[in-house]
């Protein structure tokens, strides 16, 4: 694109951002809040990282950008006479190629500087690398210059373990801190941040560090920043988010509970929301994820007194050009990423590897991309450790959560699909050897446990929301959601060695072991699952003998068996190497997605029925003990009624 073409694009981008500014004339002391929330390592525009084209407009269909961003950032402080606040609410890292190097290069802490950001708080993700490493992170980022301020409030430490010392004395030295006060123009503006029940529920290896109360912390923060502080405005950063379910929207709560806060910026939920809420006076906000969107807050403050001048929900696509010094650091760190981690495996980030002509996205019901990445489980798992002199080593279930699918795989405008596409489906975690990617484990359960294990689909995930709905491979079930709750699974049919479903006999008489094949994360939460169920659910994973396993690291799958000690086999490399595996049918070198990923194929089938027959039929002890219950209830019923009768017959005969 020509230099005159690039100016007169920024300039109306310029316009349209200055029109929202004179909506905002006022002699009243104002401020702007540019804001966002799980970015998510998303430096470039997706779904589709090769048809990104930051430095022209109107050419891709992408959305997002980091450089994009930067430009919308920059024309906003042009555009404003008053101060400009630029804050996000967390889950920055973890979601992309590039957070593979976060501890050591720390680019997503670097950027937000570069472009501009003010102060972030901490997300449940920020701890998927551990206390240690999100220290590493954050050292790394201050190593390399001046960095956001980071606040948290409800951090708790553990005196008694030495895992999360690197991060405490992060707060000790004031590189995290639990709020912070800015100055702008003569405002005081007092930031606090916090995580919110459920964000602290699946960040399960922030441990030793856990996260206090939400609500309690915000009182007390609150109440230090209007006396001790004497702030004009009081803002959370919030990593707790809304619900339409207003009993689980934590950051609604939050808001009616604590007086005191103006402006919630909301974050974990991916909620877009087009307005702000109002709740008890606090305005609440959130702009989605991957900075597909950037909310713009204008507000007046006077007396103290908050009120919304101006709000606009601005979306992030290829009509803003990206700026170049941004996208000119995103090249290098690219470069960085290929060098340091990509050629040792093979790949590089932007070469096509495989293709569809077909879109992959992720549901909260039985969908092709689901199937595809349960799939990836068993088929790298069984490639790995599979003998085919003892058929019980093959890996009969394999099951993966929502939460950890993060993003579809597009067909695009080619079909073609890069490496860095792929990864971003499955990107998360890090490994006990301490590298990058949740490793795959596998145990083994009695058939009964499987049926536990979906129910967890059943039961758990309508309450819980969609993290805990299940992808499931090597299995089919049906379930009746009128059943009784944990015992909603009616019929299982499993793959036997022919590829054939066979009915699967799930009594507690079944003692034959199966194999199970799942990452470590999910793995981990079986303790959640039975603490949360009262030990309904209880699963107790074993090994091929039969004997409990404690510690899970036992559990973890040998990538390479000639090799001394276990070489992890990681989630994102099995399901990639899973997709290599498939034919490349037009000899272009690519790998084509199997056709059957096109649709759903039947592995979860629900079947609603009041019939009494289909409510009782095998149901489990849960279902008897309330049909006891209920049959004793109705004759306790009728023979206190009964009572009550010939009571009143006596005093009858008796007058």
């Amino acid at each position: 694109m020509n230099n005159k073409k690039f100016k007169v694009i920024l300039g109306l981008m310029s316009m349209m951002i200055l029109c929202g500014g004179l909506l905002f004339s006022s002699d009243k002391p104002s401020l702007t809040i540019i804001h966002t929330n799980d970015m998510h390592s998303h430096f470039l525009g997706y779904p589709s990282n090769n048809e990104y084209t930051p430095l022209s407009t109107n050419d891709d269909e992408t959305i997002g950008g980091w450089a994009r961003m930067a430009t919308i950032i920059s024309e906003i402080r042009k555009s404003r006479s008053n101060p400009v606040l630029v804050c996000d609410a967390g889950d920055f890292l973890m979601g992309s190629l590039f957070h593979l190097l976060s501890r050591e290069k720390a680019y997503e802490l670097r950027l937000m500087n570069a472009m501009g950001y003010d102060i972030t708080t901490l997300g449940n993700h920020e701890f998927d690398l551990k206390p240690e490493g999100l220290a590493r992170t954050i050292r790394s980022a201050s190593d390399a210059g001046k960095i956001p301020d980071i606040v948290l409030s409800n951090l708790i430490f553990d005196p008694e373990n030495s895992e999360d010392d690197a991060l405490e004395e992060l707060l000790r030295i004031g590189m995290i801190q639990p709020y912070r006060v800015l100055e702008k123009n003569g405002i005081k503006i007092g930031v606090f941040g916090l995580i919110g029940i459920n964000a602290a529920e699946v960040a399960p290896f922030a441990s030793p560090v856990t996260f206090a109360d939400p609500i309690e912390t915000a009182l007390k923060v609150v109440d230090d920043l209007q006396k001790k502080e004497a702030v004009d405005i009081i803002i959370c950063l919030s990593h707790s988010g809304l619900s339409d379910d207003k009993k689980k929207s934590e950051d609604e709560i939050l808001a009616e509970k604590v007086s005191g806060i103006d402006i919630i910026i909301s974050g974990h939920t991916h909620t877009l929301l087009q307005e702000p809420i109002l709740v008890n006076n606090t305005l609440i906000v959130q702009a989605g994820a991957y900075v597909t969107n950037m909310g713009i807050l204008d507000v007046s403050v006077q007396n103290g007194e908050v009120q919304v001048e101006f709000y606009e929900s601005m979306r992030v696509d290829d009509q803003i050009p990206g700026d170049p010094e941004i996208t000119r650091l995103i090249e290098s760190f690219k470069s960085e990423i290929e060098s340091n981690v990509l050629s040792d495996l093979g790949f590089d980030f932007d070469t096509p590897i495989a293709q569809t002509d077909f879109d992959l996205v992720i549901e909260e019901k039985e969908s092709p991309l689901g199937n595809l990445v349960a799939d990836s489980i068993r088929w790298a798992i069984n490639k790995a450790d599979f003998d085919p002199e003892d058929p019980s080593t093959r890996v009969a279930f394999g099951v993966m959560s929502n939460g950890l699918i993060r993003d579809p795989i597009m067909a695009g405008k080619t079909g073609e699909i890069p490496l860095s596409d792929l990864f971003r489906a499955v990107p998360l975690g890090i490994g006990l050897d301490d590298s990058m990617g949740y490793p795959l484990i596998s145990v083994y359960l009695y058939a009964s446990e499987i049926k536990k294990a979906l129910e967890v689909l059943t039961s758990i995930y309508p309450i819980k929301g969609s993290d805990f709905y299940l992808q499931i491979s090597g299995v089919k079930f049906t379930f009746n959601p009128h059943r009784m709750i944990f015992d909603r699974v009616t019929d299982i049919w499993i793959e036997d060695t022919d590829r054939e479903f066979v009915p699967l006999d799930y009594s507690r008489s079944n003692k034959t072991l199966y194999r199970v094949g799942a990452d470590y994360y999910n793995a981990s939460f079986l303790k959640f699952v039975g603490d949360f169920t009262m030990q309904i659910l209880k699963i107790v994973p074993k090994d091929r003998l039969g004997q409990p396993i404690d510690d899970l690291e036992t559990a973890l799958v040998d990538a390479d068996k000639i090799k001394p000690g276990v070489q992890e086999l990681k989630e994102w490399r099995g399901f990639i190497d899973y997709i290599l595996s498939f034919p490349d049918k037009d000899g272009d070198g690519l790998s084509e997605i199997l056709e059957k990923y096109k649709e759903k194929q039947g592995r979860i089938v629900k079947k609603a029925s009041w019939n009494p027959y289909k409510l009782l039929r095998r149901g489990t002890f849960v279902t008897w003990v309330v049909v006891g219950i209920f049959i004793l209830f109705h004759l306790g019923m009728i023979f206190l009624i009964r009572f009550i009768f010939r009571k009143i017959k006596r005093k009858r005969r008796q007058a």
